[in-house]
């Protein structure tokens, strides 16, 4: 642990902008008197709340930084890098090659689809009489973007700004995905090393490795995504056997089995699994559409990189099998609703929040034939998040819709390794003189890792920093610095107002819907617009 002038690093501040106390929005700066660097800079998911922070102007000037490490090319760790090139970070982005072919083709979808999405809001907005918002930013500035992309090769430093140097280490998460070790020129004979953990991968992930990262650091910043969760252990066989027993269940009720997936990685390991049991007759022959224009453009990175990942050729197989049908346009996609009896459809997004996977949804939702299937996290507040917690309706696209539908849920494909698995993977890390500090995870999930790493050391120092926190490293006070917070504390990572809401109006719906007769429908509507009036939010009408 850093005590008095033995620690290194006196005036170096690391700030955590995103990802703290919640799953998404990675960000995290390191300032020194020499350089400013960003560790990642990704889009805030789940609950709206959390989502309007990307409309927000970030909580630092993007100009003053001098660089910019990507982890991986997942959107929550990449997905605002247009928006700070936009607002003027003109300096170089570090990334594996391969995370740079998928933010090639990730980050100008992710402009595409906010174009789209506030396209459809402007149209209600017009409607009601509200002014119109713009994108974040757009597929152009995306494409001006990667202009920015500087390769970088795991295992070999890399001079970064003045005074830092950087090494990238596979993570084991997705393709291309790295560990991030820095050192920091202190003045003195010994630098501070820190390490960002990225998104560490599990045991048995069918298309990378296991991660790999250096030894006895000053400070270590790690993800606990499933912090608390004790999986079972499994293989690959039995990951298979699973999955068929899924499957086959899909098949037995003769609908629609719908994979709401990610589009990178989570959606060409479903591949190979699908067609692998299609193929030897342990499920019944199906068409498994992928409906995703960018994981038809993800999937051809992969390709483009299979002889670097596991199971390279299985997954070029998958590509190729006739079960497999890649659509693109809308029509495509609106043409697969028409299909009836077993089938299979992988669609993003993977939290239920946009993408094509929604109109399917609203397609077969109320079915009792279909059947969801979730292969990955869904962080509170999402459809996601709400289907797989029981809710028996939803809004959905702006309709009230029943939920019939068998949920189904196999944490099999997560890219995340569960809570042994990370603490493992720090205490290999050998001694860490200075603190751990815990992001990228739920409250319950950063809380359930830190009493399992004290249980094992309890003179470790571990820390759970809430956004926009910020601490100087080393030096005689090693400190936490106080300053404003975008939310309170409470705020992420939870359902919100919106959801509330949501919620809300289905009551409504059904205590009307069910009422004996028009008085008592009246009365009910009555005590509504009361209570508004009483609460000051609006204004009390006859009735």
């Amino acid at each position: 642990m850093l005590t008095g002038k033995e620690a290194p690093g006196a005036g170096v501040r690391l700030s955590f902008h995103g990802a703290a106390q919640a799953v998404t929005g990675s960000c995290y700066a390191l300032e020194t008197s020499e350089a400013h660097i960003l560790i990642d800079c990704g889009l805030f998911q789940g609950s709206k709340t959390e989502k309007e922070l990307n409309y927000r102007p970030f909580p630092f000037s993007p100009a003053s930084f001098d660089a910019v490490l990507l982890t991986h090319a997942h959107i929550d760790h990449s997905g605002l890098l247009p928006k700070l090139t936009k607002d003027g970070f003109g300096g170089p982005i570090f990334a594996t090659p391969a995370t740079i072919d998928l933010c090639s083709v990730m980050l100008p979808d992710s402009g595409h689809i906010q174009e789209m999405e506030v396209a459809q809001l402007n149209r209600r907005n017009s409607r009601r009489g509200l002014p119109a918002v713009q994108p974040i930013y757009d597929a152009a500035q995306a494409g001006l973007t990667i202009t920015q992309f500087r390769p970088v090769s795991i295992g070999v430093w890399t001079p970064i700004a003045r005074g830092v140097k950087a090494r990238y280490w596979n993570a084991g998460h997705l393709l291309g995905s790295a560990s991030i070790e820095l050192e920091v020129d202190t003045h003195t004979d010994k630098p501070l090393r820190l390490l960002f953990s990225g998104d560490i991968g599990p045991a048995h992930k069918l298309l990378q490795p296991g991660p790999t990262a250096p030894k006895d650091l000053d400070y270590v910043i790690c993800e606990s995504t499933y912090g608390d969760v004790d999986r079972q252990e499994t293989s690959p066989e039995r990951r298979l056997e699973i999955l068929e027993n899924e499957v086959d269940g899909a098949a037995k009720a003769g609908g629609a089995l719908l994979i709401p997936s990610f589009a990178v990685e989570r959606t060409q390991e479903l591949l190979v699994d699908l067609v692998q049991l299609m193929a030897s007759g342990r499920v019944p022959n199906a068409p498994i559409f992928v409906d995703s224009p960018l994981a038809t453009r993800a999937s051809a990175v992969f390709e483009k990189h299979a002889g670097d990942i596991g199971n390279g050729e299985a997954l070029r197989q998958a590509f190729r099998s006739p079960q497999v049908r890649f659509t693109e346009s809308v029509e495509q996609s609106k043409a697969i609703a028409r299909i009836r009896g077993f089938h299979v459809v992988i669609a993003a997004s993977g939290m239920c929040e946009a993408g094509r996977i929604r109109h399917h949804l609203k397609e077969w939702l109320w079915r009792e034939a279909a059947t969801i299937l979730f292969v990955g996290f869904q962080a509170q507040g999402t459809l996601g998040r709400i289907l797989l917690d029981g809710a028996s309706r939803v809004r959905l696209m702006g309709e009230e819709v029943q939920v019939r539908a068998r949920i189904r849920s196999v944490d099999l494909y997560s890219g995340h390794a569960d809570g042994p698995e990370l603490a493992a993977w720090l205490a290999a890390r050998g001694r860490i003189s200075g603190a751990v500090f815990l992001t990228h995870g739920e409250t319950h999930a950063i809380d359930g890792l830190k009493q399992r790493l004290l249980r094992a050391k309890a003179d470790l120092r571990v820390l759970t920093p809430a956004l926009d926190s910020a601490f100087t490293l080393g030096g005689e006070a090693f400190r936490q610095i106080e300053g404003p917070a975008r939310l309170a504390p409470d705020s992420a990572g939870q359902r919100d107002w919106h959801n509330e809401l949501s919620n809300l109006i289905l009551d409504i719906d059904d205590a009307v819907a069910q009422a004996a007769d028009e008085r008592a429908r009246k009365q009910i509507i009555r005590r509504l617009r009361n209570a508004l009036e009483l609460d000051g939010g609006g204004t009390a009408h006859q009735g």
